[in-house]
């Protein structure tokens, strides 16, 4: 199941949809939590998230640490920590968070159908101390 998790990183490093793609399920039981917004369906999340964000960004680095696995029967989850770092025309983003992926164990292996990540908001800026004229 790590693997899992590992593989589907790389394949959004470099890119590579069809590796993805062997590894979620693709009924509308996935669904994915990302910066507040959800996408609910296989279909909603490989066209209006991830085929975008992977055609948008360059030199993308996705690495996953501290990962605990847990397994019951045909279901397992996983937490994890990750960073990211990726280049785009809007200049280089980078995040740091963590996430849970649920698993189904199916007839050719473990396919993900949840993935949920968060970072840390950004701080605003400090409000002005400085007086008007």
């Amino acid at each position: 199941m790590r693997d899992v998790l590992l593989k589907t990183v790389a394949g959004f490093e470099r890119g590579d949809l069809t590796a993805v793609e062997g590894l979620w399920a693709h009924g509308d039981e996935v669904t994915v939590f990302e910066n507040g917004r959800a996408n609910y369906g296989w279909t909603d999340f490989r066209e209006h998230h991830l085929k975008p964000e992977l055609a948008h960004v360059s030199n993308l680095r996705y690495e996953l640490s501290d990962i605990k696995t847990s397994v019951s029967g045909t279901t397992a989850w996983a937490t994890f920590k990750f960073s990211m770092r990726s280049q785009s025309e809007a200049g280089t983003r980078e995040r740091n968070g963590v996430g849970t992926a649920v698993l189904e164990k199916r007839v050719d292996g473990w396919k993900i159908v949840h993935w949920h990540s968060s970072s840390p908001r950004t701080a605003a800026p400090p409000a002005s101390t400085a007086k008007p004229q």
